[in-house]
């Protein structure tokens, strides 16, 4: 399935908000509006340092990354360091990344974490879980790791996603060295994965059978999927995708399906903003085009949803953070075509690495630096 990728100019509504980086809880930084919902933004949580993803546990603590540092639990205002996490290679871009909660989490403690694995001066990106014991994880698995090491220490994806049918889907990037590689259907880089609960590879993959593919591919021509949802409504599976100097995309992922990279890309290669040199075209009729492509770049990393009454206006629309770009963009989507969308805190709290709507309703967002801070978006009485 082909679409004619919709680009929007995006307007320019900065929030004036100064963030004072130090490590009070629920500190209130400032209010403002937005198009249909007036807000605030409140620290939560400081010095953090270049922080990855967050985790809701139920009983209002949360599970917070640090690429470099490792796996902290977050309780009010004060964080203490969870031992007995997996060993990882915290270099360039790669270290302690993701964490998620299993669905059954209530009633099967399991927690998700990616992270680079090392074999020398190499890695790949890894799948464990563990259970929570006090301060240090136990019940330790290894669920998979991507078959290639390489040696460059950047684009490892590694967002994982639950879906509705309890399987998990895992992104990994193309590594950055040879971006080819996405189009080996043989090599986990530059793939979205589906995997079962344990690790095993599903059934009804939809390259199961087939000698060509590794089984646990679910999709791929991908550079590096740092975003990704299903959507609670329709269902949908929708990821943020990191291209070269422009091309970072919005699409709609489906099982079986090729999404062109390096072979079919809008972005541009980063030294002359000429074709990317890999490139044989914009777009390939065997392949899926973009839903949307970021212009200005975006640098896409963490995609939620929102749903629930905190934000009514904003109900059912995605929120994709942005590295470079320094902002949070509101997506308005009808019919799987981006038709809206809007800036919020851009400039405000610098790189955007995580947004998540945590169990309350509200908006979580991290921020990529070496003070950085965990903040909540909620809606101004």
């Amino acid at each position: 399935m082909n679409r004619l990728t919709r680009t929007l100019a995006v307007p320019t509504a900065a929030l004036a908000l100064l963030l004072t980086g130090t490590a009070q809880a629920d500190n209130v930084v400032d209010e403002t509006d937005t198009e249909y919902e007036r807000i605030r933004l409140v620290q939560v949580v400081g010095n953090l340092e270049h922080p990855w993803a967050v985790a809701f546990l139920p009983d209002g603590r949360k599970l917070i990354t640090e690429r470099a540092r490792g796996l902290y639990l977050v309780d009010g205002g004060e964080k203490t360091r969870i031992e007995g996490v997996p060993d990882f290679q915290a270099r360039g871009q790669g270290g302690l990344l993701d964490v998620v909660l299993h669905p059954d989490y209530d009633d099967n403690g399991w927690i998700y974490l990616t992270y680079s694995k090392a074999d020398g001066n190499r890695s790949t990106p890894a799948l464990a879980r563990a259970r929570l014991d006090g301060h240090r994880l136990a019940d330790v698995e290894e669920l998979f790791e991507s078959n290639e090491y390489t040696s460059p220490g950047r684009h490892y994806g590694s967002r994982v996603l639950f879906l509705d049918d309890g399987s998990l889907l895992m992104t990994i990037g193309d590594r950055g060295a040879e971006p080819p590689r996405a189009q080996d259907t043989l090599d986990h880089s530059g793939t979205v994965v589906r995997l079962n609960e344990d690790g095993s590879v599903p059934e009804d993959n939809p390259f199961v059978g087939n000698d060509a593919y590794a089984p646990e591919i679910y999709s791929y021509g991908h550079r590096n999927i740092q975003g990704i949802i299903q959507h609670p409504e329709t269902g949908e599976v929708w990821a943020t995708e990191h291209g070269p100097r422009g091309g970072d995309e919005l699409n709609l992922i489906e099982p079986g399906k090729n999404y062109g990279w390096p072979t079919a890309t809008l972005g541009r290669d980063y030294r002359t903003e000429g074709e990317f040199p890999d490139a044989e075209t914009r777009r390939h009729e065997d392949m899926t085009d973009p839903v949307f492509e970021f212009l200005p770049t975006l640098a896409p990393s963490g995609l939620a949803v929102v749903s629930g009454d905190r934000f009514p206006a904003w109900e059912g629309n995605l929120l994709a953070g942005g590295l470079r770009a320094e902002r949070v963009l509101r997506l308005v989507i009808e019919d799987q075509t981006v038709v809206h969308a809007e800036e919020l805190l851009h400039g405000v709290m610098g790189r955007i690495r995580d947004v998540r709507q945590g169990p309350d309703g509200h908006i979580y967002v991290l921020n990529d630096a070496s003070d950085a801070g965990l903040y909540r978006l909620e809606p101004a009485e």
